[in-house]
């Protein structure tokens, strides 16, 4: 198989196995910026599968090795076509309904319902399509706060598409920044926030520090759906960009990562207002002290 070849790794199996599958490639730095999503696919059987979209040589043999190791798991390595794969799926997917929100493509543009706030998103290479457990929880979160409280200052950390992002903008939060690492994300949220006529600045930046970022803290509230690693390492930078009595929402960690990103914030002066889990995945939301 050729090394440079995009390929799709699927690897499926009971949720046990499939979850401890998913922490070994979290756990392993060579592989922290791994593509892979993990969903339940036959409720019936109890069947739960892993998709991985490695972008290098290196990348693949590390998924394709940690995957290995879990022999009660039936995994999969297919070339990919070369066409436009990634819009040939995303055409196929329905739109996504979370509280007030409706996330949807270009494709569904005719299914907008008149009382939602419809969010356009496109994909391209970045990630974040309302789609994944990670994202419909932070919008299910964001539509709970929003019941009581609105936010002037938001910041998206890892904003992929800017679907978090220009969710807030689009309720009205008059400051919305946005920050990736890496460029193409930035570019197709600036995108996304010009098919929404959404006011928010996406700027590429690793970390914090980046002067557009400190510039507008302290904000009311931080997005953060990242991985669980990131975001013990930012614990102390989002305490620090949030206001007193700010408000948190974290997610892109499963549920057996759960415990170990709350201990890293309540001690850093959070107290952990809501947990939502959603297939394997945990969305919590906290509030600074």
């Amino acid at each position: 198989m050729d090394d440079d070849a995009a390929v799709q790794i699927v690897s499926r199996g009971h949720r046990a196995e499939a979850e401890a599958a998913a922490a070994a490639i979290d756990a392993d730095p060579m592989l922290e910026g791994a593509t892979y999503s993990i969903l339940e696919e036959d409720e019936d059987k109890g069947i739960w599968r892993i998709d991985a979209f490695p972008t290098s040589g290196d990348e693949r043999t590390g998924i394709e090795t940690t995957l290995a190791a879990f022999p009660a798991l039936t995994t999969t390595t297919e070339v990919l076509a070369d066409a436009d794969w990634l819009a040939m799926a995303l055409s196929g997917l329905p739109p996504v309904r979370a509280g007030r929100f409706f996330v949807y493509g270009a494709h569904d543009r005719g299914r907008r319902p008149v009382n939602a706030v419809n969010l356009r998103i496109e994909a391209g290479a970045a990630f974040g399509t309302g789609h994944h457990g990670t994202t419909v929880g932070c919008l299910w979160a964001y539509d709970q706060l929003l019941k009581r409280q609105r936010f002037d200052r938001v910041l998206d950390v890892g904003a992929g598409t800017g679907v978090l992002a220009i969710a807030a903008a689009r309720t009205g939060s008059p400051t919305v920044v946005g920050t990736d690492i890496d460029p193409v994300s930035v570019r197709i949220g600036n995108e996304n926030a010009a098919l929404n006529a959404a006011r928010v600045r996406f700027v590429h930046a690793n970390g914090l520090a980046h002067a557009a970022v400190s510039g507008q803290a302290p904000y009311d509230l931080v997005f953060a759906n990242i991985l669980a690693r990131p975001l013990v390492h930012l614990s102390s930078d989002i305490r620090r960009a949030l206001k007193p009595g700010g408000k948190a929402i974290l997610s892109g960690l499963l549920r057996t990562q759960e415990r170990t990103v709350r201990a890293a914030y309540q001690s850093r002066g959070f107290i952990t207002e809501r947990r939502i889990h959603r297939d394997a995945w945990a969305t919590l939301v906290l509030r600074r002290v």
